[in-house]
């Protein structure tokens, strides 16, 4: 096979490492090169880019905010970074570069053009609490999606849902989506720990963000842990500028009424080794990394059954799927843990070999490496 120039476009420079690197390890294994395009930039991201035997591409991209003149500038930046490095072969996540990167390949023409929807997101989620500025941007969003996507040559995402959101919104034709089994986590450095019996944990991991179901999170919390004090209630991540972001303040209330701890923005693996059961109660997710790394580490898994999260989890057979936005649902899934700890190792156990079924990393990129002709 040909060798072949290939960029990877990414909103957030760190995600260039922490979610796609095994899959630039994977295109450079095939002996393509690599160009990895993000914003912000640091030494400690290039220097690990570099590591990885990528090159790292400096871009102007602002994450926040949704608006076409504004974002002029990103397709500028992206434009020139493209026509300088004259790849064969693109991929863009992230809501930014799949629109503005693709078009910007579009008019360079470049031959193979890719985007990958790990979640349609903000703009697509149902959280109950409609404004003029939420349906703004879902109209925005949906009208830059039908332009860019049409100039894909195909469109990976991540569950059936939002396959089917991009058909009946007008946004993609059935035939260019290729869904594949999330992001994927790498099974070697995930590895099964030992089940945590005391205290039993239950410990979110993400942003904190309220799509996210950190407030049903925080209130199943308050409910078990006013009957079971022991309990042990882990807030796994930092805050965002999302519109929908958590303020720090009450992050800070929860603290200090004693119902969880925060230890902010930190590396996961060690708080999943102190937990019992991973919780994500999120409205929409593409296939949740979270929940994946949880899995492969052998925790159950409470979330919702909603877009993505429903991916994770065998009812009864690894955990319990229970209803968006009901911190009772998720609170009679912690109880059923206290009251049988014996689960927590069983349903681990099948957490991990679903891990090995469905989200196996080194599948995950072998299945788009494919797709891609790379």
């Amino acid at each position: 096979m040909t060798a072949k120039r290939f960029a990877i476009i990414s909103h957030y420079a760190p995600s260039l490492v922490n979610f796609r690197g095994p899959l630039i390890e994977d295109i450079l294994a095939r002996g393509h090169e690599v160009f990895a395009l993000g914003p912000d930039i640091d030494e400690g991201t290039a220097e690990a880019l570099r590591a990885l035997g990528a090159k790292p591409v400096e871009i102007s991209l602002s994450r926040a905010g949704l608006n076409p003149l504004a974002d002029f500038g990103t397709t500028l930046s992206l434009y020139r970074a493209l026509v300088h490095i004259r790849p064969d072969v693109t991929l863009n996540f992230g809501i930014k570069p799949i629109i503005y990167g693709t078009l910007a390949a579009r008019l360079i023409g470049i031959p193979q053009r890719f985007v990958l929807i790990a979640g349609l997101g903000y703009a697509f989620i149902d959280n109950g609490r409609s404004s003029l500025r939420k349906s703004a941007i879902h109209h925005i969003a949906r009208w830059l999606y039908r332009l860019a996507l049409p100039q894909a040559e195909k469109v990976f995402v991540q569950n059936p849902d939002d396959a089917d959101d991009l058909v009946r919104l007008g946004i993609s034709s059935r035939e260019k989506i290729v869904r594949v089994n999330g992001t994927g986590v790498d099974l070697e450095a995930w590895k099964p720990t030992p089940p945590v019996l005391s205290p039993i944990t239950f410990t979110f991991v993400g942003r904190l963000l309220r799509d996210k179901g950190v407030l049903e999170f925080v209130e199943a919390a308050r409910k078990v842990k006013a009957a079971h004090p022991h309990t042990r209630f882990l807030l796994v991540g930092g805050l965002d500028d999302n519109p929908e972001s958590i303020r720090e303040k009450d992050v800070e209330g929860w603290v200090q009424e004693g119902i969880l701890e925060w230890p902010g923005h930190v590396p996961v693996q060690p708080y999943l080794e102190q937990t019992s059961v991973f919780v994500l109660p999120s409205y929409r997710e593409g296939v949740p990394r979270s929940t994946q790394e949880a899995m492969a580490m052998a925790r159950p898994v409470i979330t919702t059954d909603s877009v993505g999260c429903r991916e994770t989890v065998v009812e009864g057979r690894n955990g319990f799927l229970v209803p968006p936005r009901d911190p009772e649902a998720i609170a009679g899934g912690m109880r059923k843990f206290i009251a049988s700890p014996d689960l927590i190792a069983s349903m681990g156990a099948e957490s991990r070999k679903l891990a090995e079924e469905r989200f196996d990393v080194r599948k995950v990129n072998a299945a788009m490496i494919e797709a891609m002709g790379l």
